[in-house]
């Protein structure tokens, strides 16, 4: 099996990163030298040299937008087969239920956390953390003071989803700005 060759070397990820850099080499007197590949020479960003670092900022600006491009085609295809990024929940729905009733029984959340136990994912089998419990605690009392909004949002997200616009939605009766 031969020998794996020199990984390609990037000036950088993008036209901005490499104007930068061409910046810093002028201002310090320095120029590029390139001692093996298609183009070995030196180069200097100001004078003959900036066409090579045009057309590496050209380069740069392309295997960007080929990359971020193939990025969401994954993601896009990994949404149509159900599949989602991110770790799972670490909190159930129940939780939070579980926690508030044993808390209006005098428990404090650090003495209720032992007894939660994650039921899916890396952590399955642990007990959830305190900051994460508190996390749902305060998304609960979200979903509980505005229950219309938390609908209308995932209401929106599924139409995004499908590609439609949602449109503007009258104000609620209890709470028009005065």
């Amino acid at each position: 099996m031969p020998a794996p060759g020199p990984k390609p070397a990037w000036l950088s990820r993008d036209a901005a990163e490499l104007t930068g850099l061409a910046d810093h080499l002028t201002a310090h007197g320095l120029v590029l030298e390139m001692l093996a590949g298609p183009l070995p020479g030196i180069y200097d960003p100001t004078g003959p040299g900036k066409l090579l670092f045009a057309f590496f900022a050209a380069m740069a600006e392309t295997k960007r937008e080929n990359i971020r491009e193939s990025t969401l085609e994954g993601l896009d295809t990994a949404a149509r087969k159900g599949k989602h990024g991110g770790r799972p929940p670490v909190i159930t729905d129940d939780m939070p239920h579980t926690v508030l009733r044993r808390r209006a029984g005098g428990e404090s959340v650090e003495q209720i956390q032992p007894d939660l136990i994650i039921p899916t994912g890396k952590r399955k089998g642990q007990n959830p953390s305190v900051a994460s419990i508190y996390r749902a605690l305060a998304e609960h009392a979200k979903r509980q003071a505005y229950p219309e909004a938390v609908d209308q949002a995932h209401a929106d997200f599924a139409a995004l989803q499908l590609g439609e616009v949602p449109g503007p939605r009258p104000a609620l009766p209890d709470r028009v700005p005065r």
